[in-house]
């Protein structure tokens, strides 16, 4: 092997040598060693020796072997130079540094293995002038190198005292530094051999180090040492940051691990861990269920996650709530329906008063169930104005054929994932609603009623309308997919049931998918009924009065209703009956004692003068006043349409808040009277003379809609003629420029509400007759109806 290197490799982390000069101030006496100017020439590899430094080398090159004997023999002085490439083992003259350090041999030691190990000690800087041989070893001629004179300033101490205390930084701070190095750094107190051991013991590059060897200017070789120091001192400290920092969290694992083998051992003394436990009643919860083939197969991946992993990580979590769900849920569970006929019709008759249409379609769906065995559950739609009970009626339906009832409110909807659910990666991720419902519920076909679908939002996160398309569609919804249970389920067998108020805010496409039943408003004798069956009861209960004799008689329950409300419902009714019931129990309450019968005059004592009174049709009957049938998606409602002539050119002025085609039936309404005048016995030229000015009260409230067109012409006849309309008759319908006049929807509506506002005659189209034969005659008692084809007819029955 030949080569030299040190005892310490200078590529071991060891960056400080225990090594203590024999005397740090002999390089200084230029007298007291003699140098020819003809040396051996030592190469090391790794290696630059500084002035006055004491450093071991282990020769192992024959060259290099030859070169310390002679030396040693001799004088013991060889010239040490650091090689270019450390890399090659067999440097020629062209490999060698030009600067070196003159080393005298302290000591030579044959070691055991035939390789010899010197200690020499660094004295003068030379560079080589010329190689005068390379064998048997390299010899060369020299010029020693003066160094300058040690500054005697502030500035260069300052410099001094700098390098100790870097270089003392990074010895406290390096693990790897022995402690001698501290001890020799303290106790060095010449400027000169302090720069040159601590440059010797850096573990900066070779290059670094020869460039300090190789600078005169002592000053600047501080400077430069200083720059290195710096560097070394910061990859020092970052290097300790690292290994705090991993040290730190392998302490952590370790106490993390041991805690848990002890926990583990803590309960497997209380007999199992929890977990497991868990783990294992939902593999026998499993074995029970009627699962398809891809439940079960992700059932079985799930639980295979669920063993894997650790209960404290958050995948345990979403992946046990999951399987959770997979459990609850009522896969192919159902509940056995009643097919009794006469009893269900029983249980419906009981809870509701009247909507037969709605009761007949359900006994036929029970009828055909009955006869098949399987039937795919209808979509029903119940449309109607608020409070005539299309919720309660679903809950009905529920009893009467045996199945749970689950209810689930729309209103206000506006995320897609309330329908459809959350994907379960996402933090507090949930199934959807109809899921959970049918989890509440534990059954797979209840009935669901989907409560104000009309009243669904859409928004940016998406439109829930959509997401019912599949629901609500036989065709689709067995296998609905839930993006939270990442299966299908099937829904074909849930009986579902809608609700709206007005059928026009349904998107078309799942207004498609609906069976719609229209449930028009309440007749009075409808309500009485509903008032004695129910109503009074619920309101006696909910007071205190259930066990007094305490009766409502129908004549109070009609004035009521007459006086006291103005709706298609019952609900304000309900209201009104609760203010009774309060005021009687106060009395019960104070006296002990209870009328037994309630009469009318305690209605007026109780609430106050009546609210509104049908003498408003008599005292409103001059020229130009009208009263028209409107529909909204409360129920029907009366209005008046009031016109008034005035001088001017001609001009219709419209107001009252209409809508465009409200104002179309009234330009067209103008212009037939215009075209058709005479034939009226209306002078033609009064139109260029007098202004018209059609308003329609209550401008607050919004009205649209061609149903008021026949009673615009009748109002406008009737201000140009000076004729006043019949009292007590109202009238509905559409017209044209030609006269005709058109059906109109919501006919029921209308007329209940001309039947509660004490009006004696309606004048419908002709086309409309069929409607009204679908009312039951006892509720339009005392109603007369007039059904015609054109306005001539209209006009000859409407004005007087």
């Amino acid at each position: 092997m030949n080569h030299t290197k040190r005892f310490f490799n200078p590529e071991d982390d060891m960056d400080f040598l225990p090594i203590i000069p024999l005397n740090e101030n002999e390089a200084d006496d230029g007298e007291e060693i003699t140098i020819p100017s003809e040396l051996p020439i030592l190469p090391l590899k790794n290696t630059v020796l500084f002035p006055s430094v004491v450093l071991p080398i282990t020769v192992g090159r024959d060259k290099s072997i030859k070169a310390v004997v002679e030396a040693y023999k001799t004088d013991k002085m060889v010239g040490v130079v650091a090689q270019k490439d450390s890399s090659i083992e067999d440097p020629t003259a062209a490999d060698l540094k030009s600067v070196g350090t003159i080393a005298r041999i302290a000591k030579l030691i044959k070691m055991p293995d035939g390789g010899t190990t010197i200690i020499i000690q660094g004295k003068r800087r030379f560079k080589i002038q010329s190689i005068t041989a390379e064998d048997p070893y390299f010899k060369g001629k020299i010029e020693v190198l003066t160094d300058e004179e040690e500054p005697k300033d502030q500035d260069f101490n300052a410099y001094v005292s700098n390098i100790k205390d870097l270089a003392m930084q990074i010895v406290n701070l390096s693990p790897n530094y022995p402690s001698e190095a501290s001890i020799i750094l303290k106790n060095i107190e010449n400027p000169s051999f302090l720069i040159h051991y601590v440059s010797s013991n850096l573990s900066a590059d070779l290059a670094d180090k020869q460039e300090l060897l190789e600078l005169n200017d002592i000053r600047e070789r501080a400077d430069l040492l200083m720059q290195v120091l710096q560097r070394d001192l910061q990859f020092v400290e970052l290097k300790n940051k690292v290994t705090t920092k991993t040290r730190n969290e392998l302490d952590k694992q370790q106490r993390d691990y041991f805690l848990q083998q002890q926990l583990k051992s803590i309960k497997d003394e209380l007999g199992g861990d929890t977990n497991d436990r868990e783990i294992r009643e939902m593999m026998k919860k499993a074995e029970q269920k009627k699962w398809t083939e891809a439940a079960k197969e992700m059932f079985k991946k799930g639980i295979e996650k669920l063993e894997r992993i650790h209960p404290t990580t958050p995948d345990y979590s979403v992946i046990y709530n999951h399987l959770d769900l997979m459990l609850d849920l009522p896969w192919e569970e159902y509940t056995d329906d009643t097919y009794d006929l006469q009893r269900a019709k029983k249980v419906l008759d009981a809870d509701h008063y009247g909507m037969d249409k709605i009761k007949e379609r359900i006994l036929e769906y029970l009828a055909v169930l009955k006869l098949k065995g399987d039937l795919k559950s209808p979509i029903l739609c119940f449309v109607g104005p608020p409070g005539i009970g299309k919720t309660s009626l679903g809950k009905s339906i529920a009893n009467s054929i045996g199945r749970k009832y689950v209810r689930l409110s729309l209103g206000g909807l506006h995320d897609e994932s309330e329908i459809r659910g959350h994907r379960k990666t996402y933090i507090g991720a949930m199934p959807g609603r109809i899921l959970q419902s049918i989890r509440k519920i534990q059954s797979s076909n209840p009935v669901m009623i989907l409560d104000e679908i009309d009243k669904v939002g859409s928004d940016f996160r998406g439109d829930p309308s959509s997401a019912l398309l599949e629901v609500l569609d036989p065709e689709q919804n067995h296998t609905f997919y839930d993006n939270y249970l990442e299966l299908e389920y099937d829904l074909s067998k849930v009986l579902f049931i809608a609700t709206a108020n007005n059928i026009q805010n349904i998107q078309p496409a799942l207004k498609d998918r609906l069976e719609i039943i229209d449930l028009s408003g309440y007749a009075i004798e409808e309500k009485v009924e509903i008032a004695k069956r129910h109503l009074v009861p619920k309101q006696k209960e909910a007071h205190g009065l259930k066990e007094t004799p305490l009766r409502v008689g129908e004549k109070v329950l009609s004035k009521l209703i007459e006086e006291y409300t103005r709706e298609s419902g019952v609900r304000e009714l309900d209201r009104q009956l609760a203010s009774i019931m309060r005021s009687l129990a106060k009395d019960y309450a104070m006296q002990g004692k209870i009328k037994p019968v309630l009469a009318t005059e305690d209605v007026e004592t109780i609430l106050g003068k009546p609210k509104y009174n049908n003498e408003l049709y008599k005292n409103a009957n001059m020229p130009g006043v009208a009263i028209g049938l409107a529909w909204t998606y409360v129920g029907g409602d009366i209005l008046f349409i009031e016109g008034a002539t005035s001088e001017g050119k001609g001009e219709l002025q419209l107001t009252g808040n209409l809508g465009n085609v409200m104002k179309e039936s009234a330009s067209t309404a103008f212009t037939y009277l215009q075209a058709n005048a005479r034939q009226l016995n209306i002078d033609p030229a009064v139109f260029n003379k007098k202004n018209i000015h059609i308003h329609v009260p209550e401008g607050a409230v919004p009205k649209d809609g061609p149903s008021a067109g026949i009673t615009m012409l009748t109002s406008l006849a009737s201000a140009f003629t000076g004729r006043k309309v019949r009292p007590y008759l109202g009238m509905t319908g559409e017209i044209t420029l030609r006269g005709q006049v058109l059906p109109v929807g919501g006919i029921k509506e209308k007329i209940l509400a001309a039947k509660r506002a004490g009006l004696k005659e309606i004048i419908l189209c002709w086309q409309n007759e069929k409607d009204v034969e679908e009312i039951d005659p006892s509720f339009i008692k005392g109603l007369k109806f007039s059904y015609v084809k054109n306005m001539k007819q209209v006009l000859d029955l409407a004005l007087a």
